[in-house]
C-alpha cells in the first residue's frame, strides 16, 4: 500500500533536500519519489544526505511537469500554508495521511511539496484535490522541505499501521464486506474540467474576453466534493447531451 503513495517534489534546488527526502521516506516505508521539473539532479550530496536511502533515489523519477507526475493519481494533495486568496478544501496532516493511504489502496496516489523559496504556483494548487497545513508555530513557521516530508510520511504510516489493525479485525468477522469506490485519476480529472470550460464558453455562461473566477470556484467545488468515477462519467455525459443540442460553430457565428 505505501508504495502506491508517491512524493513529488516540484522544482527542487537543493540536491540536499532531494537526499534528506529520501531518508525521511525511507524511515517511514514509502518508496516512490517523483521530482517534477527539478531544477538539480541527484548527487553526492544526495547520496550522502540519503543516509541508506540511496535505492529510492535511483529510482526517482523525473519528470517535466506536475500533471505528469500526478497524471495516474486518484488523490492528490498538495502541501500548502493557508491562503485566502486560494480557498481550497484544507487538511490536517493527520487526515491527509488517512485519506491517502484509504485510496492507495485502489492504486496510485501523490503528496505534493513545493519549492524551497516560494512553494507552488495557484495553477498547480488548482490540480490537487486538497491541501494541507503543517500547524507550526506561528511565531517561527520555518520548516525545511525534508522535515515537511517526515512529518507528512510519518502521518501516513500511522495511517496504514491503523488500517493494518483494523483489516485483522475484519478478517476475524466472516460476515464483513467492503465496497469498493473508485476515483477518477488526476487526467481524467482535468478533461473533465477542459470538457466543463469548453460547453460553458458554448452556452456563454463563461464570456471567453471576461472569464472571471468561474473555473477556479468550479475545480474548488468538484475538489470539495471528491467525485467518484461513476459521478464524473454522468456530468461528461450531461456535458456530451448539452453539446450536441447546442448549434454548430458556424450557426453560432452567423
Amino acid at each position: 500500500m505505501l508504495s502506491n503513495i508517491r512524493v513529488v517534489l516540484v522544482g527542487t534546488s537543493h540536491p540536499g533536500n532531494i537526499g534528506s527526502t529520501a531518508r525521511a521516506m525511507k524511515t517511514m516505508g514509502l518508496s516512490t519519489l517523483y521530482l517534477a521539473e527539478p531544477r538539480v539532479q541527484p548527487d553526492g550530496h544526495s547520496i550522502a544526505l540519503a543516509a541508506g536511502a540511496s535505492d529510492i533515489l535511483k529510482h526517482a523519477v523525473i519528470v517535466d511537469s506536475v500533471a505528469e507526475a500526478i497524471a495516474d493519481c486518484s488523490l492528490v494533495i498538495a502541501t500548502s500554508a493557508r491562503s485566502r486568496t486560494l480557498d481550497w478544501p484544507m487538511l490536517e496532516p493527520r487526515e491527509a495521511g488517512e485519506k491517502l493511504v484509504a485510496s492507495a489502496l485502489e492504486g496510485p496516489v501523490a503528496i505534493v511539496f513545493g519549492r524551497e523559496n516560494n512553494g507552488l504556483t495557484n495553477e498547480e494548487l488548482q490540480k490537487c484535490d486538497y491541501h494541507v497545513a503543517i500547524p507550526a508555530n506561528p511565531e517561527y513557521t520555518s520548516l525545511n522541505l525534508a522535515q515537511a516530508v517526515q512529518i507528512i510520511c510519518y502521518e501516513a504510516r500511522v495511517a496504514h499501521l491503523e488500517h493494518e489493525k483494523r483489516e485483522l479485525d475484519k478478517g476475524r468477522s466472516v460476515d464483513y464486506v467492503e465496497e469498493k469506490i473508485e476515483y477518477p485519476f488526476a487526467k481524467e480529472r482535468e478533461n473533465f474540467f477542459e470538457h466543463l470550460e469548453s460547453t460553458l464558453l458554448g452556452t456563454g455562461f463563461i464570456v471567453k474576453q471576461h472569464p472571471g473566477q468561474v473555473m477556479t470556484k468550479l475545480r474548488r467545488l468538484f475538489s470539495r466534493a471528491r467525485l467518484e468515477r461513476q459521478e464524473m462519467n454522468i456530468l461528461r455525459g450531461m456535458l456530451t447531451s448539452i453539446d450536441k443540442k447546442m448549434p454548430p460553430k458556424d450557426d453560432k457565428q452567423a
